[in-house]
């Protein structure tokens, strides 16, 4: 069975980093993704903040990324190495954004999924999804499978590398005109090296090219990745609407949750989003049955 695409995420929670490429709902629908996270699953969320780099040369992607986020405070050389040692003279300026966070998505959903079946929730894996039939409601998480023809494909690649030889706090952003890469760490010394965005359905391998600009991006960081282990690459292709907004839509009986590369961010709102209709739609059929039966006894 293939993984899902969570299963691949980087589980950055940076509603304000994010706003760089994305637009304001982004933002306030998941400013606070970090405390409902820490509430689900608790001592699974960092709160470290993100650090946001850029090289000597490409250093007015700093000023760029600046000019599109706020939330953050600007840090020079000498609180750079404060914040992550192992990076200590090789940037000369950068962004913290000190209230985002993280977490390892693979854990998340084990706990997840462990709290729910305490609760007597079913889960059913490698189910056909495209024909449940016998429920009052459907919740469509199903991503590209839903078959919407609004939706568009955006291919992410990933690797996770393994070395000793450094050691991260938080997630890493590192800036490029091109090919931006976020470094995540894990344990084990292992880190979530991410990821391309790629206008494609094809769930393929992880192609030459894209692996030699993932590597070559992460060794940029820090020479240490060029002698790292390459333990795992990864594919997802992510749901996207036009406007790469999140949504919730409904069509008669089911409900459909499409959260483009936002996905453990924007996780918590869309849900609450989705639960608020199921009810509203319950409580409207409960009032309709209501005001029928007065009728009837009138």
């Amino acid at each position: 069975m293939r993984p899902p695409v969570p299963w691949f995420a980087g589980g950055m929670l940076a509603p304000w980093c994010e706003r760089e490429s994305a637009e304001q709902p982004v933002l306030d629908l998941g400013r606070d993704a970090a405390d409902w996270w820490d509430a689900a699953t608790p001592g699974l969320v960092a709160r470290r903040g993100t650090l946001v780099l850029a090289p000597p040369r490409d250093a007015g992607e700093l000023d760029r990324f600046a000019s599109r986020t706020t939330g953050y405070r600007r840090v020079e050389e000498d609180e750079i190495a404060l914040l992550e040692p192992d990076l200590a003279g090789r940037f000369r300026r950068g962004l913290l954004f000190p209230a985002e966070g993280h977490l390892d998505p693979r854990q998340a959903m084990a706990a997840l999924h462990d709290k729910l079946a305490a609760t007597g929730v079913e889960f059913h894996f490698g189910a056909d999804a495209q024909h449940v039939f016998g429920f009052d409601r459907q919740i469509d998480c199903t991503g590209m499978a839903a078959q919407n023809d609004w939706l568009r494909g955006v291919r992410g690649e990933m690797l996770t590398l393994r070395t000793p030889d450094i050691s991260l706090s938080r997630p890493v952003r590192l800036l490029h005109p091109r090919f931006p890469l976020y470094a995540v760490p894990r344990t084990d010394h292992r880190f979530m090296i991410g990821a391309t965005m790629i206008e494609s359905q094809s769930g393929g391998p992880v192609t030459a090219r894209s692996m030699m600009e993932l590597l070559g991006t992460a060794y940029a960081l820090h020479p240490a990745f060029g002698e790292a282990e390459i333990v795992e690459t990864g594919v997802g292709v992510r749901p996207a609407f036009p406007d790469n907004l999140p949504r919730v839509e409904t069509n008669g009986e089911i409900i459909a949750i499409k959260l483009y590369r936002h996905g453990f961010l924007l996780a918590p709102a869309m849900a609450r989003q989705a639960a608020d209709l199921v009810f509203s739609q319950d409580r409207t059929k409960e009032l309709a049955h209501e005001i029928d039966g007065q009728r009837r006894s009138a």
